[in-house]
């Protein structure tokens, strides 16, 4: 899961630990992932505070002031030292992702094949990848994270979700 955004567009809070339906931000894409029962539960925060709302969850730490990338690139790193076979990559602030879209994102990745949602217009994470896209992941530079390797999925490869499971939140009055 990725949470090391800068959040400049939400001002000085913390986003992911703002409360959303009563829970932090954060537990909401948490508890959906977790609940897919993965073998690794990686999270790449740079925020204690995060960090601890997640137990028994691998924490890794980017190098703060660095793109989107560097965040994607810490977490396929993390994969990989697990010798893990795919990657799961769920956004910490998009609180309205369930269990049912993870588990179809899932389902959809085939050995070799990437799969990710989409509102019908965009391609978006969810995203699954398997081990053979971990160099392209690797070598993503900017703010555009995976952006150029979800455009590549082709369309039986992707999950249509409904507008509100791929609602991310950016500024407070999202959080409504």
């Amino acid at each position: 899961m990725l949470a090391a955004g800068r959040s400049r567009r939400f001002g000085r809070a913390d986003k992911l630990i703002a409360p959303y339906e009563a829970r932090p931000l954060i537990c909401h894409a948490a508890t959906a992932l977790s609940a897919i029962r993965p073998e690794h539960l990686i999270v790449v925060t740079r925020s204690s505070r995060v960090a601890a709302l997640l137990p028994g969850w691998h924490v890794v730490a980017p190098e703060a002031g660095l793109p989107q990338s560097a965040s994607l690139r810490a977490g396929i790193a993390a994969a990989i030292e697990r010798d893990a076979q795919r990657a799961l990559i769920v956004l910490g602030d998009m609180p309205a992702v369930t269990k049912p879209l993870l588990e179809a994102v899932v389902a959809r990745m085939g050995e070799g094949q990437a799969a990710a949602a989409t509102d019908g217009k965009r391609r978006l994470p969810p995203a699954g990848f398997p081990k053979a896209y971990f160099s392209d992941l690797m070598a993503a530079q900017g703010d555009q994270g995976a952006r150029a390797l979800l455009a590549q999925i082709p369309g039986p490869q992707l999950v249509l979700a409904k507008a509100s499971e791929l609602h991310d939140v950016d500024r407070p009055a999202d959080l409504n």
